[in-house]
């Protein structure tokens, strides 16, 4: 019988209030819990109803010594969910993407709207050396910062605590590159950084090491190069070596003919 008057009650409150503090932005990290407050002390026996999304679920509700919350659609918010008894206030645990959305906290005394934000966990960056870009006339290699299958974060090279470059994704999953040219003798302090509003990962690369490897690679290329070109050298004197050896042969021959 309680549950018929809660529902006969929701049906008419939905929509009657409006937030006087607008929207509230709240952001977490995947797999993170995160407590949506009510901002109130003692409910009493406050009716306390959360909804969640467009399509205004009911996720949990409080009404005297009736409590309860639900799994929302799909299932996504089973055994999630934790409402307090005694200020209303919402928790969601183990946070995954598919929670981020609005919620509405409706009460007979004022309502409250909350804008949820999920950002994935960030992987460290991979900084590497270009060997396409090494030279053997240049003092400089060149590197790459890269992380795979990211969105809502901003790419960034530091030299020091100054920003040298940077990359930004919005809502796509992609991947990110960013190249840096350094010396190979470089003393500075880089940092590969990538970020999203309440987290970060940093990467600091090995000059030293890195820039061995392209200089390495650049060696090879000379000493492919020098050996082309002693292999040419080469086919290009038994050449000329075959064709004096043709033309005695022929002089031979005429002098032979004649005597």
């Amino acid at each position: 019988m309680v549950h018929l008057l809660v529902l006969f009650y929701l049906w008419h409150l939905v929509g009657v209030f409006a937030d006087p503090d607008g929207l509230k932005s709240v952001s977490v990290m995947e797999g993170d819990s995160v407590t949506l407050n009510s901002g109130l002390t003692d409910i009493d026996d406050d009716l306390i109803l959360w909804w969640f999304g467009a399509e205004n679920t009911l996720i949990a509700f409080n009404f005297g010594n009736e409590r309860s919350t639900e799994d929302g659609p799909d299932g996504r918010f089973r055994d999630r969910l934790k409402l307090d008894h005694q200020t209303g206030s919402l928790t969601i645990t183990h946070i995954s993407t598919e929670h981020a959305g609005d919620y509405q906290l409706q009460t007979d005394r004022m309502s409250k709207s909350f804008s949820l934000t999920v950002y994935a966990r960030l992987p460290v960056p991979v900084i590497s050396s270009d060997s396409s870009n090494c030279s053997s006339s240049s003092s400089s290699c060149s590197l790459v910062c890269s992380v795979l299958n990211v969105s809502h974060v901003t790419l960034s090279w530091f030299k020091g605590n100054s920003l040298l470059s940077s990359i930004s994704v919005s809502d796509l999953s992609i991947s990110l590159s960013l190249p840096l040219e350094v010396e190979y003798q470089d003393k500075n302090t880089y940092s590969c950084v990538l970020n999203n509003p309440i987290s970060n990962q940093t990467r600091h690369p090995n000059i030293t090491q890195l820039c061995h490897t392209c200089a390495g690679t650049a060696a090879r290329l000379i000493s492919e190069v020098h050996a082309r070109e002693s292999e040419a050298e080469l086919r290009l004197v038994i050449t000329v070596l075959m064709c004096v050896t043709a033309a005695v042969l022929m002089l031979n021959d005429v002098r032979a003919t004649r005597a």
